[in-house]
């Protein structure tokens, strides 16, 4: 199995201490896989194997446990007189497991690891049962290091290892298979429908699934750009559909809890405050994005700023859109007492295009990081301290020091 010590280092320092690590995020982005490396850091350890109990909650092999009661007479009976490393894959398949969980955490019967497909479920109950005893760790789809690493000794150049991450994503499932469009892009889509299915229409007992459907179709085909109701009424009303500002907004938060949509907000930087309009949507891995809609490489421009916003969210940034008066900042990455402001273009192909993209950063006159990242392979200097940068450099750069 291969390794992803990114996430490993995150977790190590809350191992065997009395905080839920939470792992969240879409599936099949490899939060399983995450469960089992930690069992074998235990066991390399030292630990005995038989005080590590491990249970995927959607195998057919636990189809029994699906209440709390069921679930804790199932731990008790595994759980021996030492303290217990419990591993709960899957948990939100078992009604009221946050009791459960609430209840091993105060007894100190174990130390809990619990992963879910489900924002609003997870983030809702653990609020309410554990509020400031978890820990959450963000799980996405394979950084474009991770992808070189998978890939290993059948590694191509840099560039065609970039150029096929951008074509089929990052899911790490896709290292099993061969390297083809009709096999690669009918397993992403069986994973969107899966999603779609379990974690957005059954836990939000949607009704108008193909409502859903086209919703989910719009923000598919229009990643980098401003997504509103209105704009998205609009798209309905050409399919000779209708629907109100409030289902459009439900169903897209219903998409966001199931991890396929990362809503941005806006940020205005002179006022200094949160806009409640103009938002944009990113996927949660852009290869959901070609499987349903076919790869179309003019809209690389929104390509990239997705796979920047991932890079940025697995960097530990909280990311938002920057807005200097009617100038726009693709990202402005916070974390701890740390700032960025960041421009993603294709290429910066001519004065124009330079203009535009280091425009909107001349004016923020903080001292903060200011880069503009793009595919260009001949650079010239910084401008006025604005650093230009290489995409494919600013993903293998090393993490900050709070990543390692």
């Amino acid at each position: 199995m291969q390794s992803r010590p990114d996430y490993l280092r995150k977790i190590k320092p809350f191992i065997d201490k009395p905080v839920v690590k939470v792992l969240t995020g879409m599936r099949r982005v490899g939060k399983s896989c995450l469960l089992e490396l930690l069992q074998a850091e235990l066991l390399a350890s030292g630990i005995d194997e038989k005080r590590i109990v491990f249970l995927n909650l959607e195998s057919m092999e636990n189809a029994a446990i699906r209440t709390d009661v069921d679930l804790y007479e199932t731990i008790r009976k595994r759980i021996g007189r030492k303290p217990t490393f419990l591993f709960l894959d899957e948990i939100q398949e078992v009604a009221g497991w946050e009791k459960v969980v609430n209840s091993l955490l105060t007894d100190k019967k174990a130390d809990i690891y619990i992963t879910g497909s489900n924002a609003r479920l997870l983030s809702s109950e653990l609020a309410t049962y554990i509020a400031g005893r978890y820990v959450e760790v963000p799980v996405f789809p394979l950084s474009f290091q991770e992808h070189l690493d998978f890939r290993g000794e059948k590694c191509g150049s840099r560039e065609e290892e970039f150029a096929r991450y951008l074509k089929y994503g990052g899911l790490p499932g896709l290292h099993a298979f061969e390297w083809n469009d009709e096999i690669i892009y009918q397993y992403i889509s069986g994973i969107y429908d899966s999603v779609l299915l379990k974690d957005v229409i059954a836990r939000n007992s949607i009704r108008d699934i193909s409502l859903l459907e086209s919703v989910g179709r719009f923000v598919l085909d229009n990643i980098g750009n401003v997504v509103s109701a209105n704009r998205i009424a609009q798209f309905l009303k050409n399919q000779q559909r209708k629907a109100g500002s409030e289902t459009i907004y439900n169903y897209l938060r219903a998409l966001e809890q199931g991890f396929l949509v990362y809503r941005v907000p806006r940020y205005d930087l002179k006022g200094k405050r949160y806009l409640e309009i103009h938002e944009k949507y990113f996927l949660g891995d852009i290869g959901l994005r070609h499987a349903q809609l076919g790869f179309k490489e003019g809209d690389i421009s929104g390509l990239l700023e997705n796979l920047v916003y991932l890079e940025l969210r697995r960097r530990g940034y909280r990311v938002s859109i920057g807005k200097w008066q009617e100038l726009e900042i693709d990202f402005v990455a916070e974390r701890e007492n740390e700032k960025q402001y960041i421009q993603v273009a294709y290429l910066l192909a001519g004065e124009e295009t330079v203009r535009r993209e280091f425009e909107p950063l001349q004016k923020i006159r903080d001292n903060y990081a200011k880069r503009v990242l793009s595919l260009d392979s001949v650079w010239g200097t910084d401008c006025e301290g604005i650093q230009r940068l290489n995409l494919i450099d600013f993903l293998l750069e090393k993490h900050q020091k709070s990543q390692e």
